[in-house]
């Protein structure tokens, strides 16, 4: 009697788990994402569990905190995907998902590895932090790259006629996607909704972070109190910028033997070094220099 009361309990416990899990994501609205940008797949995997807690604990989130998390996600380009309520819930669902997958392997492997399962979920938690410093930083050089064509085309646009809105139109137009592109397209948008050109840049400057971004939206508006012509100003940020890249293209032509140093001695000197040994060694055996003697004495030295 007693076993059946037993699975009759756990039974009732697994169902009522079940229901409230069930609760839980019923409660969960759908998201309007008719104008946002879909989420990257790590984070449409877990896509269901990041709205629950969103759902039921994005209020935690304080207004400093998450200030600071959407010019994270702006700087990353991914603020139209994701909101600072959604990537601090997808850190927490990083940080289980971890910690359950090292607690699950650690059953197989024994106690010991329990050990495993903070560090484990401290990565998870870690990880989408990452992520983002990953973008930002991948997101930026491609900013960076990019800026000397599009100042040429406004350049050119200026000498040409126009003015720098002319002259930012004619650069979106004429040049391919990329991140720089969608950002002059965003400053052309706040324009045309009736924001000045200076606060569309100085917006521009703090979405990217890019010190090069900065120093250009800096002179741009100086250059618009004073009067001053743009076309010498962008022709001679583009030639800066240029000379910059080069410049860390040399640096990092420099650091490459630097970098290839701890390869080299870990995993290539030893392996050169047991083949050529070997060589050597075959070859004195053969020419009678040395014999087999001290190999074969090793092997048959008493408690060996």
């Amino acid at each position: 009697m007693t076993p059946l009361l037993v699975s009759l309990a756990f039974g009732a416990f697994v169902a009522l788990l079940v229901w409230q899990a069930w609760t839980l994501f019923r409660g969960v609205p759908q998201e309007d994402r008719q104008f946002l940008d879909r989420p990257p797949l790590g984070f449409r995997l877990v896509w269901p569990l990041i709205g629950v807690l969103v759902h039921h604990g994005g209020y935690l989130l304080d207004d400093a905190r998450r200030s600071l998390v959407l010019l994270r996600l702006k700087r990353a380009g991914v603020e139209f995907s994701l909101s600072p309520e959604q990537f601090v819930a997808a850190k927490l669902v990083a940080a289980l998902g971890f910690g359950l997958a090292v607690w699950v392997a650690s059953l197989a492997l024994g106690r010991s590895a329990f050990a495993f399962v903070p560090l484990a979920a401290a990565a998870g938690y870690l990880y989408p932090e990452l992520w983002i410093h990953e973008t930002t930083e991948r997101r930026r050089g491609a900013l960076v790259r990019a800026l000397p064509f599009y100042l040429d085309i406004i350049t050119l646009s200026i000498e040409a006629g126009s003015n720098l809105t002319g002259g930012m139109t004619q650069a979106v137009q004429k040049s391919a996607d990329s991140p720089l592109r969608r950002e002059l397209g965003r400053v052309l948008r706040d324009i045309r909704a009736g924001r000045t050109r200076a606060e569309a840049l100085r917006d521009f400057a703090e979405r990217t972070g890019s010190v090069a971004i900065r120093n250009l939206v800096g002179g741009l508006i100086q250059a618009e109190r004073t009067g001053s012509s743009l076309g010498p100003l962008l022709r001679a940020q583009a030639e800066q910028l240029r000379a910059e890249r080069f410049q860390r293209a040399e640096k990092q032509a420099m650091e490459a033997p630097v970098k290839l140093l701890g390869p080299l001695i870990v995993f290539i000197f030893p392996t050169t070094f047991l083949v050529i040994s070997f060589l050597l060694l075959s070859k004195a055996i053969r020419e009678g220099v040395l014999t087999w003697a001290p190999v074969v004495w090793a092997y048959t030295w008493p408690g060996s």
